[in-house]
């Protein structure tokens, strides 16, 4: 689940450049004894709680300042001479039609400052349990504009902080998905999941394909299918959804590229259709592969084409040197094919009470194979919503170590079905693990479920207790990435622990393991997203940006996870100047240009901050892209 997080970012004293030609009332800029009269207001802001949180809130022509901690606002106005200023800026000030952008503190209108005494007697207190004070009204020849408001702090009048309101995209993360032992290790259907290369299988699974196309051509190479008709011919899946990224080549016009696209992947769609019955759920987008041409003519004799905006590039490259660039070139067209598969349901016609008459038949006859394909078909019966939950109690299973495996499939279901039940579920695996202590997929599954539970405070653990059960997983059989994930897992949870108890440096330590052992096992979408935002959130973004610069610059990574991303780095001045960050932009408007252009647009509006487009390497971008 996605949200908006806003979030303030300082400019500290940045005043040689202040426009003053408009009316700055009695703020004082640049005093000699600026530090001492701003003393308490920044220590007011050291002091803040990372829970408290401000920002400014609009009502028709009425601007408010709104905080959700009434102390801190006494601690912050403590002063007669403490207060607030607004910078009321229109987005008319970045537009793409200016050369350049002047380099000003006050970068709008400034409204007069309100100080102590009436923020205090004004603060009233909302019905969302947060407070607010009105601190401005907006002139009436800006109300149509589209508008965004810095806050300039006041200490004894001086200028002390002057903060821009970021609104950022933030989304739920988790643990890294450790997966569940049925008959194979299954993960959590809301994330993307892991590649084969964990050792393990699944009972939804994702493959992925790169289908090359000729220049000029949107048929392919019955070769460079097969592959995908290998894969499905032996496999017990059918193509559930199938999502299609077709790619041309920069050169050449936009209006062929495009045609070239859309045949390209009605092409793909129609033969896979082919395959099945079932009909595919498709999802289709397509592009000009920018992405891949600015990675690779990288430390080559094109690398200066990267300076180019792309229409100074399409004229350079409508001449020779695009035959000279074949050798890169060709390699952009194609499409990236994701099928999604979904297990083929043998026993779909049976009804769930005939499938639950054979089950008890065939447990009671001791034919355990035939038994476990029964099961798996009941398991669908609930998943589709066509048998309740409760038909496993009505399983007959004899509680007898060669019937361990069956069990252990039941009462994990129940968790798969409902994390509520982890707790219930955790204390009947230690039963079974009781009758069956050599089970190592029963105990992978107890020890992944009591790592859970001990993160969410359910249960009291022997720390070093767990670790040893952790790596004694090994001994059952249980592969090493496995292993690896989950002692990540563990450092996760103990971070958390250790940052209440502030603890920073032995916090750092975990953070640290973290950090270097996620390589020993591959990750899906969502544990980048968890890790980066765990890196984020434990004051390493480096870290969190680390882990994605290089799948950033990938044209088949996640659209949220790309997204995020920018969220990390759009701010980072020195990061945007880089020539690859323009790569990542153009990644991100090739997902989704809609959603890219956006990120431009005022807080109010769902943006970011259009005051990012004082950054020209960003500017440069969002007006090749945006505004054409």
């Amino acid at each position: 689940m996605k949200g908006k997080l806003l979030f303030a970012i300082s400019c500290l004293f940045c005043i040689s450049n202040l426009a003053l030609s408009q009316n700055t009332f009695d703020i004082v800029f640049n005093a000699n004894d600026r530090d001492q009269k701003c003393k308490e207001c920044i220590n007011a802001f050291n002091q803040k709680p990372k829970e408290v949180s401000y920002s400014i809130l609009r009502e028709n022509d009425n601007l408010y300042f709104e905080v959700n901690d009434k102390n801190w606002f006494n601690l912050l106005f403590k002063n007669t001479d403490d207060g607030i200023a607004i910078d009321i800026v229109s987005k008319d000030r970045y537009d793409c039609g200016i050369e350049s952008i002047s380099n000003t503190q006050i970068k709008g209108i400034l409204l007069k400052p309100i100080y102590s005494k009436e923020l205090q007697s004004g603060l009233e207190s909302t019905i969302q349990n947060t407070f607010r004070v009105k601190v401005g009204i907006i002139p009436k020849a800006l109300l149509k504009d589209d508008l965004e408001y810095n806050i300039l702090f006041l200490g004894r009048k001086n200028l002390c902080q002057y903060y821009i309101t970021y609104g950022l995209d933030y989304y739920s993360w988790d643990l890294l998905d450790m997966g569940m032992y049925l008959d194979y290790l299954t993960y959590d259907t809301k994330q993307i999941r892991s590649s084969a290369q964990d050792g393990s299988a699944i009972r939804n699974k994702t493959l992925k394909f790169i289908i090359p196309f000729e220049k000029n051509k949107s048929n392919y190479s019955q070769a460079d299918i097969k592959p995908i008709y290998d894969s499905l011919r032996t496999t017990d899946f059918d193509i559930k959804t199938l999502n299609i990224k077709a790619y041309s080549s920069i050169e050449g016009v936009s209006s062929r590229n495009a045609e070239l696209h859309e045949q390209r992947a009605k092409s793909i769609v129609a033969a896979l259709q082919a395959f099945q019955k079932p009909t595919i759920k498709t999802v289709v987008s397509s592009s000009e592969n920018w992405v891949e041409f600015f990675n690779d003519i990288g430390e080559t004799k094109y690398e200066h084409l990267k300076l180019l905006t792309k229409n100074e590039i399409r004229k350079i490259m409508a001449g020779p040197i695009s035959t000279d660039m074949e050798n890169i070139l060709k390699n952009h067209r194609k499409a990236v094919v994701e099928l999604e598969l979904e297990k083929k349901e043998k026993n779909k016609v049976e009804s769930a009470n005939m499938l639950l008459a054979e089950f008890n038949s065939r447990i009671a006859e001791g034919k355990l194979d035939r038994a476990k394909e029964i099961q798996n078909s009941i398991f669908e019966k609930i998943k589709a919503q066509e048998a309740s939950a409760t038909i496993l109690q009505d399983m007959k299973i004899p509680k007898q170590v060669k019937y361990a495996k069956i069990i252990n499939k039941n009462i994990t279901y129940k968790y798969i079905l409902n994390e509520r039940q982890a707790l219930i579920v955790y204390n009947e695996l230690l039963d079974l693990e009781k009758l069956a202590p050599k089970e190592g997929e029963l105990k992978y599954n107890r020890v992944a479920i009591e790592i859970k539970l001990w993160r969410n405070k359910a249960i009291d653990i022997d720390e070093s207790k767990l670790i040893k059960d952790i790596n004694d997983l090994k001994k059952y059989g249980i592969d090493n990435s496995l292993i690896s994930r989950m002692m990540v897992n563990f450092h996760i949870v103990i971070a958390e622990k250790l940052m209440r108890n502030r603890d920073f440096d032995n916090k750092e330590k975990s953070v640290d393991y973290v950090n270097d052992n996620y390589k020993n096992f591959s990750l899906s979408n969502y544990d980048y997203l968890s890790l980066a935002q765990f890196f984020s959130i434990y004051g390493n973004s480096n870290f969190a940006v680390k882990l994605l610069e290089r799948k950033a610059r990938s044209i088949d990574i996640d659209e949220d996870l790309l997204f995020y991303y920018l969220n990390l780095t759009l701010i980072d001045k020195k990061l945007t100047q880089d020539p690859n960050y323009r790569t990542i932009l153009l990644n991100a408007y090739n997902l989704n240009n809609q959603r890219f252009c956006k990120l431009f647009n005022s807080v109010d509006k769902g943006g970011v901050t259009f005051q990012l487009l004082s950054n020209e390497y960003l500017r440069k971008t969002y007006c090749e892209n945006c505004e054409n």
